[in-house]
């Protein structure tokens, strides 16, 4: 079995392959000062829970936009499975797609497991749009070379600045609005409104223009935790999948072991 964990700056996602389908996830807030040890008492229980012994898991691979958590990582990987793990992008686990853009170092795990996975299961000219912390949109052709993209605010960093830099608007919950209504009648509908329209607006904007620049058909693939959130207030998304960042390591780790 394969142990994949992606470690983005919000929180950190395991999860566990038999072959290429995921078994079980866990999720855990990112924590740079964790330790080795403090993983594997939490993961090891989610293990025994899930009927896993650890001598089963044969791989690791890890995918972190936080190198402060990386060593704890491996040794959690080293220490409590004896294996030592791969790291997306590093390695055996290199990137094998061009990276058509002017810094490709710069070209954040989490990001590019995305183009690796939607390019493997999607296939021809694809806009692939992340939503976590940032909202990251991703130009990938039809070879699965990427070729730029853009980044914006996540909605609830949006929300954050809205109600940190004002005095009298209240904080609330993000959710889809009760109407398709524009126009609020108290403040907390207007902030909620403003916030979630303004930002559909903003991905629809975004995505016309980079299908006029891509210049052929292009479908859009949607993943991360608030993707399903925007899903019934806009027709731009082809697919939603969820699981797309996770998978990418699954087809990265096999690709290291051919």
């Amino acid at each position: 079995m394969l142990l994949a964990a992606d470690v983005g700056n919000t929180n950190v996602v395991f999860a566990l392959f038999d072959g290429q389908e995921v078994r079980a996830r866990w999720r855990i807030a990112t924590d740079p000062r964790r330790t080795g040890d403090e993983y594997a008492v939490w993961l090891l229980q989610l293990l025994e829970i899930e009927g896993v012994a650890r001598e089963e898991i044969t791989q690791i691979i890890f995918a972190s936009v936080v190198p402060r958590a990386d060593h704890n990582l491996t040794v959690l990987a080293q220490k409590y499975f004896k294996i030592n793990p791969l790291f997306a992008g590093k390695g055996e686990a290199a990137w094998r797609f061009e990276i058509d853009v002017d810094q490709p170092s710069s070209l954040g795990a989490d990001r590019a497991l995305n183009i690796v996975a939607a390019h493997a299961k999607y296939g021809g000219d694809l806009i692939v749009i992340d939503f976590g912390t940032a909202t990251k949109f991703e130009a990938i052709d039809f070879n699965g070379a990427y070729k730029g993209g853009s980044i914006a605010p996540g909605i609830n960093l949006s929300l954050d600045a809205l109600v940190g830099k004002t005095a009298k608007l209240p904080r609330i919950a993000i959710r889809a609005p009760d109407s398709r209504s524009v126009i609020g009648r108290n403040t907390e509908d207007q902030m909620l409104i403003g916030v979630f329209w303004g930002y559909v607006a903003m991905m629809e904007g975004i995505v016309e223009r980079m299908r006029t620049e891509i210049g052929r058909p292009a479908k859009v693939v949607a993943t991360g935790g608030l993707a399903i959130l925007f899903d019934d207030a806009t027709d731009i998304f082809d697919h939603v999948d969820a699981d797309l960042t996770i998978q990418g390591l699954a087809i990265l780790a096999e690709q290291a072991e051919s």
